[in-house]
């Protein structure tokens, strides 16, 4: 099992492929650039089966529809963030890009209690972190040590909270609550930037020790 970090779209958001030996794949926030998308899982000869979004903001979405549809699959949302995908103010693209404002198809399923997702060979936890916005989820993979973290926790920051939705108190009771639970070297793959760890974040992350804003 092994995933692939890949920058896409105007804000080089992380979107990540994860993949088995059988190539069967799982797409967490295609966040644009279709068309580069779509040519590395087809050079690689990848079989995505299902799409999970962290969170409906714009730059997490940009490819939803195009790879969607390319491979027939189902994508999973937060129930909290159901109507983001289909309101271009909601998922800030009408705000923060209004000439390139754009809405998605909606969730095929949306995600309510948290638990456990399986698809094949691929087996998720998945914690609701909301703060960054209400509906965030974070994806622990158990298998990989990794938790895809969408834009709650990055390497030396943590996600925005002036967008709609957003509360700094309660994205770091997220991050506390949930994300330090997870053993100290679980790889965080983030939404922008590096991936880093919770060991290393636990120790140096000013906003998590209290020294930041």
């Amino acid at each position: 099992m092994n995933w692939k970090q890949l920058p896409l779209g105007p804000l080089q958001t992380n979107c990540y492929v994860l993949y088995d030996n059988d190539k069967n794949a799982v797409i967490i926030d295609p966040a644009g650039d279709a068309d580069k998308l779509l040519t590395y899982l087809q050079e690689n000869e990848l079989h995505p089966v299902v799409i999970l979004l962290t969170h409906a903001h714009f730059d997490h979405i940009g490819a939803l529809d195009a790879v969607r549809d390319a491979y027939n699959i189902p994508v999973y949302l937060h129930e909290q963030e159901s109507d983001w995908l289909g309101d271009a103010q909601k998922n800030g693209s009408g705000r923060m890009m209004p000439e390139a404002a754009f809405t998605t198809k909606p969730a095929d399923h949306l995600l309510q209690a948290e638990g456990t997702l399986q698809f094949g060979s691929f087996e998720f936890q998945w914690l609701h972190t909301p703060g960054h916005s209400p509906g965030s989820i974070s994806y622990w993979h158990k298998e990989t040590n990794t938790v895809f973290s969408g834009d709650v926790l990055f390497s030396g920051g943590v996600g925005r909270t002036d967008l709609y939705g957003g509360d700094m108190d309660t994205l770091l009771a997220s991050i506390h609550e949930q994300l330090l639970e997870l053993p100290e070297n679980t790889v965080v793959a983030c939404g922008h930037g590096p991936f880093t760890d919770i060991e290393a974040e636990m120790d140096s992350n000013p906003f998590i020790n209290g020294f930041g804003a």
